[in-house]
């Protein structure tokens, strides 16, 4: 499995033999450096912690973590299988993957603050007619009265966005070794800048704080 840390730099638009235009989005990834390999006996399954963007204001104890390896800033997790070999300090660049392969790419979206029903879940509108004052954008009713409570879950207004978020299955159009730029067919979640990881289809992730 091929993995990597990125930052979205923004969407553009390549063109195939054929003349066809692709909607892509640009991510910068910089070598990344394999900075633990563990295994759980728990479960059985393999870890690699691999870090990105080097940073001089860290502490004593990730100092002491990243000893002997460039003090790099951001830690994320990648499960892999038993059979694939990691080591500490190798390093992992956008050759890692070509184009052509599928991938899933994890972010956090875009923040839309406090949004109302019809934003953020889609609801309908209500009828604009005669006696139908202001209640266009209204969730309506919530609850019945024997019931007595809102059950968890109700579709209502709240925070929209600034979640983590998975898009998976997208194919990877081409790779700039030279600028390590990776360009992946379709929209990315989150906004300029945002940090995203990348995977192949095989596996699954595991997020760090």
């Amino acid at each position: 499995m091929s993995f990597i840390i990125g930052r979205k730099i923004e969407m553009s638009q390549q063109f195939k033999d054929d003349g066809s235009v692709v909607p892509v989005t640009l991510i910068k990834a910089e070598p990344n450096v394999v900075t633990q390999v563990c295994e759980s006996n728990a479960g059985g399954h393999r870890t690699v912690q691999v870090g990105f963007e080097v940073s001089t204001r860290l502490n004593k104890p990730e100092g002491g973590h990243l000893k002997d390896l460039p003090q790099v800033s951001t830690l994320k997790e990648f499960r892999v299988g038993k059979d694939e070999e990691f080591n500490r300090g190798d390093n992992i660049t956008v050759e890692a993957f070509e184009p052509g392969v599928r991938v899933d790419v994890t972010g956090v979206s875009k923040g839309r603050g406090y949004a109302g029903v019809m934003k953020r879940h889609g609801f309908k509108c209500g009828q604009a007619t005669h006696g139908n004052k202001d209640q266009q954008r209204m969730p309506g009713s919530i609850a019945s009265f024997p019931q007595g409570k809102v059950i968890k879950g109700k579709r209502m207004s709240g925070r929209m966005g600034n979640d983590r978020v998975t898009v998976k299955n997208l194919e990877v159009v081409s790779i700039d070794p030279t600028n390590h730029v990776i360009a992946i067919k379709g929209a990315v979640p989150g906004a300029r800048g945002g940090l995203v990881m990348i995977k192949t289809r095989a596996g699954k992730t595991v997020w760090q704080a």
